[in-house]
């Protein structure tokens, strides 16, 4: 299983931040839309018990059936701070996600990759200590700007940093209907990342690995509380 040290404070998780940055790979493609296995990641958290629950789905791409699922639960182990939150949610995460009966050729993560204050949001982090391609679609655009993209599905604009620089796509999944945000992780191209999110979103705003990933942890999460009671 795939360790990740528990930060002692702040600045000792900025510096590994700092470090594992720049093992992020930006100039590979990334496995095609439409094939392999596909994962999806997402956290719950109860913050009244310091609980927070993850939950990893495995579907097929071509079909996105649910090939498997798995969830795991635990305390929270790093305290709240923004632009740091992957340090909260990894160890939670890897767990559930190295406990499926098959290795993913992508990681979906409801959240940010490049698109983070500090240029590495969970979708990277996750990417990096585990060697898999990964990508981030997040509800809204935290802290960058973008125009608004054509009605459309499949159109989409620029995420731009305060300096300008691009970091990931507004990207329109539904006709007329709100935007996701979607960023490179690891292992991904930025184009590759907005084509996987419209394939995973044939009818709602929302991929399917988000949708059915979110699911399961809020489930898995009243299964642990409930444990505590």
């Amino acid at each position: 299983m795939t360790t990740v040290k528990t930060p002692a404070d702040e600045a000792e998780a900025r510096a590994i931040q700092d470090e594992l940055r720049g093992l992020v790979v930006l100039d590979e493609v990334g496995p095609p839309p439409g094939q392999g296995l596909i994962a999806g990641v997402d956290v719950a958290y109860d913050d009244e018990r310091d609980l927070v629950a993850a939950a990893a789905v495995l579907l097929d791409a071509a079909t996105l059936e649910v090939v498997a699922e798995s969830t795991a639960a635990g305390s929270v182990s790093f305290p709240y701070v923004p632009g740091l939150l992957a340090f909260r949610e990894l160890p939670t995460v890897l767990a559930a996600l190295e406990a499926l009966p098959a290795t993913p050729d992508l990681v979906v993560c409801d959240g940010y990759g490049l698109a983070h204050p500090r240029g590495f949001g969970l979708a990277c982090h996750l990417g990096v200590v585990t060697g898999l391609p990964s990508m981030g679609v997040a509800k809204n655009p935290f802290t960058f700007t973008c125009e608004e993209p054509g009605p459309a599905r499949g159109e989409a604009s620029p995420l731009l940093a305060p300096d300008g620089a691009v970091v990931g796509r507004a990207l329109r999944t539904q006709h007329r209907i709100k935007p996701v945000y979607v960023s490179v992780g690891h292992r991904v191209s930025l184009d590759n990342a907005c084509a996987h999110a419209l394939a995973l979103s044939p009818r709602f705003r929302i991929p399917e690995t988000t949708r059915r990933a979110d699911s399961l942890c809020r489930r898995a999460l009243r299964e642990a509380v409930d444990a505590l009671q």
